[in-house]
């Protein structure tokens, strides 16, 4: 069968249930790791169907192989866990967890995969290889779940691997593609400045933290775009600073944190090691002890550009000749930029945006929703993609 049939006939009969899948993800959310109803729901749902998913060793994520179980392996990855931010929107399918909420549409991911592996499973015996359908947990976190499933062995034999995230921004019926760097690598920083404290009256008896604080909150970004070339895309953010809890006394501790993130995997490679180097000679002339303490996030998603015009190709198989636009890169970070590191692929964007709505709410926000007329939209990318894949291994 073609590609488009298979989803077409799948989709008559269970259309319907992607939107009852979606809603109850949406409606009970875990965070990362912690993801064990949504790992109970996909294993049951995969085995009704007649396959055999395998939990992964940390206790949640689902990996499920659908076709001959032979080469070429293609993956289809999605992303189960959500965020700790409450839900805000006034819908049926509201987050029945205070503080939880699926605000960046991976119950959309997680719906799709699944909507796309039960389609494949029904022709499962005619594919030309294996697709491997992979729900990673705690994409959220640092350094992200893909470790997991790399730590498992599960990428071991992949021939490329691919995923769609849902972009707010882009109208249902639009697939966003870029080779290169669609997303950026994201490290957390924290920097702890100290000294020996003092009365506000004699700075120069002491350590004015505060002024070493700003000179290195300024001074750091600054520094950092003066010494990495402006195409490596590199941006320094604070989200937190604090010192002192009085207007007389300079403090003896403050305190930075922030985000580094960069399209550029050399430039990433290389950012520990420069960010300390500036941070001490920022602190040095004045005398205060900086302690840097840089935390590793995942490294920018690179598309692999013949993988990237398969996946364009198939969307234009899948859903006409004018989906597949092209998107910018996002200094957002993603964790399948650890697959990425190990097999050719792309990740694409999926339009999600709700008819009318000339301001859509961004991901990461309590208001986040989406046009589920997207989901359907996704199962027949996927179906046409992972067809696609499997041809040209």
């Amino acid at each position: 069968m073609k590609p488009q049939a298979v989803s077409d006939s799948w989709l008559a009969e269970h259309g319907d249930e992607l939107v009852a899948w979606r809603r109850d993800f949406h409606a009970h959310p875990e965070l990362g790791n912690q993801e064990h109803r949504t790992t109970a729901v996909l294993v049951e749902r995969l085995r009704a169907a007649g396959l055999a998913p395998k939990v992964l060793s940390r206790g949640t994520g689902v990996v499920c192989d659908v076709g001959t179980g032979e080469a070429p392996i293609v993956v289809l990855r999605a992303d189960i866990d959500a965020l700790p931010l409450q839900d805000e929107k006034l819908v049926p399918y509201r987050s029945t967890i205070p503080g939880l909420c699926h605000a960046c549409g991976h119950d959309v991911h997680t719906t799709a995969v699944l909507g796309a592996g039960l389609a494949l499973a029904r022709v499962a015996e005619s594919l030309q290889g294996t697709v491997r359908l992979v729900f990673q947990p705690a994409e959220e976190q640092m350094p992200g779940g893909a470790l997991d499933v790399l730590a498992d062995g599960w990428m071991e034999g992949v021939s490329s691997a691919f995923g769609l995230h849902c972009d707010p921004a882009l109208e249902v019926g639009r697939v966003g593609l870029k080779s290169g760097a669609i997303t950026a690598a994201a490290d957390a920083l924290e920097i702890v400045l100290t000294g020996p404290g003092g009365h506000t009256s004699r700075p120069h008896n002491t350590v004015d933290l505060v002024h070493v604080l700003s000179t290195v909150a300024t001074g750091l970004p600054d520094a950092l775009g003066r010494l990495v070339d402006p195409r490596a895309g590199l941006c320094l953010v604070w989200g937190h600073i604090s010192a002192g809890v009085v207007h007389n006394a300079i403090p003896r501790t403050g305190t930075l944190r922030g985000t580094l993130r960069v399209l550029d995997k050399d430039a990433w490679h290389g950012a520990p090691q420069m960010v300390q180097r500036l941070v001490d000679g920022l602190a040095a002339p004045y005398g205060a002890h900086a302690e840097v303490r840089y935390q590793r996030g995942v490294p920018p998603v690179v598309n692999d550009q013949s993988a990237t015009t398969l996946f364009a190709a198939a969307v234009r198989g899948a859903l006409g000749p004018h989906a597949a636009v092209p998107t910018l890169q996002s200094l957002g970070g993603e964790d399948f930029a650890w697959y990425l590191d190990h097999v050719p692929g792309a990740m694409a964007r999926l339009g999600v945006k709700p008819p009318g709505q000339e301001h859509p709410h961004d991901l990461h926000q309590g208001t986040f929703d989406v046009d589920e007329a997207a989901l359907p939209v996704a199962v027949k990318v996927l179906v046409s993609l992972a067809f696609a894949a499997l041809s040209a291994a």
